[in-house]
């Protein structure tokens, strides 16, 4: 045990896979992590000691199965979305006993990618599966199939399958940020008339002639690449491309691949955060109650030198974006360029409705001075809730936390899950994003308005 932890406290802070072995080296369980040492880490703590000798009476197979870990081994990926796919592919060459053994087979969903002139892709559990014609006999040899299929799929011939993946609502996450970069048809009618998808953007409208079948075969393609995991090679295979096109003088297609390479190496996957590891086993809590999990709310101002000037609240509970949560303030006391007297302005409005459910945690876009303006309010308002300014610099990519100095907040208020929140940098990057990008998105609305009406 001594030796495990010492290597869980060298794990990195990043999105991965995880693999735990026994003491024949045989693999026991395959997990994904937005924090590996964070993730892999909350097998062991005290909590969980009574399973680690052994006592796991009552639990399920997937908590009785740590004490037999003997060893961990981990992958590093790029994102959460790429963790997701790496986790379904592990699992489906080594079918480890407890990912198998915690998961019914027919609860496992599949990607399904179907055999036409414009593909459409799709998203089927197993039971929907043994219903429809969907094992595509080539698959059946490939390597990215190599999974046990019910004998009656193998003969027929019209598509493609990936999997498979332990949570529905994870893959269709997961196809929703795809589908942003590589565009598709879903509906099974060969048309674009009085499709939703393609008034969004979503769907590219191959039967409406808004995109060549070549140019949509490509979309497909880079599909399938980063269902099997290869996304290194589609981004180089797709900066060739966007080379060629700009040596001919093709810029519009060359710009659009460009657009592409960049959505690609920068996957904005929050959403994925969200869904706890089927193996989890220890809840967070809230005021005392199991199951409850923690509400962060997460603050940040937008504005051109005063003008336009808007402030967000967005709300993650469980580690989850609760976007029915989410509120925007325009803000109406505060003029010129004054970004802590904005933050103070949000949060008193905020705190002025009691009916809002009260945060665990709050996080703030900025640095000491938007804490200090924090603690004022707070003091004024006979508020105790932990406060924490986040600040990421000109690029947004590291992180400087800030947190409150007011004593009796810290020494009653900092449980100790909100503190392994805190020490999970990835995670407060991805919540701190997704505040900014609702703060930018009404920003740009009101701007626009504006423009329209001047």
């Amino acid at each position: 045990m001594s030796i495990l932890k010492q290597k869980i406290a060298k794990l990195p802070p990043n999105p991965g896979v995880y693999t735990f072995f026994d003491d024949k080296r045989r693999i026991l369980y395959i997990g994904k992590a937005t924090n590996l040492n964070s993730r892999v880490g909350s097998y062991f703590t005290p909590r969980s000691l009574p399973l680690i000798r052994g006592e796991g009476a009552g639990w399920r197979p997937i908590e009785a199965m740590i004490h037999k870990v003997a060893d961990i081994k981990i992958q590093e990926t790029d994102s959460v979305l790429e963790a997701l796919i790496l986790e379904s592919n592990l699992i489906k060459k080594f079918q480890p006993k407890y990912n198998v053994d915690s998961k019914d087979d027919k609860s496992f969903c599949y990607v399904v990618i179907t055999k036409e002139d414009f593909s459409r892709v799709l998203i089927l559990r197993e039971t929907e599966l043994e219903k429809t014609d969907v094992i595509a006999s080539e698959a059946k040899q490939s390597n990215e199939m190599k999974i046990r299929l019910p004998r009656p799929f193998g003969a027929r011939n019209n598509k493609l399958i990936y999997g498979p993946y332990t949570s529905k609502k994870q893959l269709e996450i997961a196809l929703k940020i795809i589908r942003k970069i590589f565009p598709y048809h879903s509906n099974k009618q060969k048309t674009e008339k009085g499709c939703l998808d393609f008034q969004l953007g979503k769907c590219p409208g191959p039967y409406a002639g808004a995109i060549s079948k070549e140019d949509y075969a490509q979309n497909i393609r880079g599909i399938k690449m980063i269902l099997e995991g290869r996304k290194k090679n589609l981004l180089k295979k797709m900066e060739k491309e966007m080379q060629n096109h700009s040596k001919k003088n093709e810029f519009e297609k060359a710009a659009e691949l460009r657009n592409k390479i960049f959505a690609l190496r920068h996957i904005q996957d929050v959403a994925l955060i969200s869904e706890p590891d089927p193996a989890s086993i220890l809840p967070l809590k809230r005021g005392g109650r199991e199951g409850k999990g923690l509400r962060i709310e997460a603050y940040d101002i937008s504005n051109i030198s005063g003008q336009y000037a808007v402030g967000s609240m967005a709300v993650f509970s469980s580690g989850e974006p609760d976007k029915s949560q989410y509120r925007k303030f325009k803000i109406k006391t505060i003029e010129g360029s004054n970004d802590v007297g904005m933050m103070a302005e949000i949060l008193f409005r905020r705190f002025r409705h009691p009916e809002w459910p009260q945060p665990d945690l709050i996080l703030l876009d900025g640095g000491k001075g938007h804490l200090n303006i924090a603690e004022k309010v707070f003091k004024e308002l006979s508020l105790e809730i932990p406060l924490v300014a986040v600040a990421k610099g000109l690029s947004r990519r590291n992180v400087k936390i800030q947190m409150t100095n007011d004593k009796s907040i810290s020494k009653s208020k900092f449980q100790k899950n909100i503190q392994e929140v805190l020490k999970d940098a990835n995670l407060i990057k991805n919540i701190m994003d997704e505040a900014h990008r609702f703060a930018i998105s009404y920003h740009k609305k009101l701007r626009k308005e504006n423009f329209l009406v001047s």
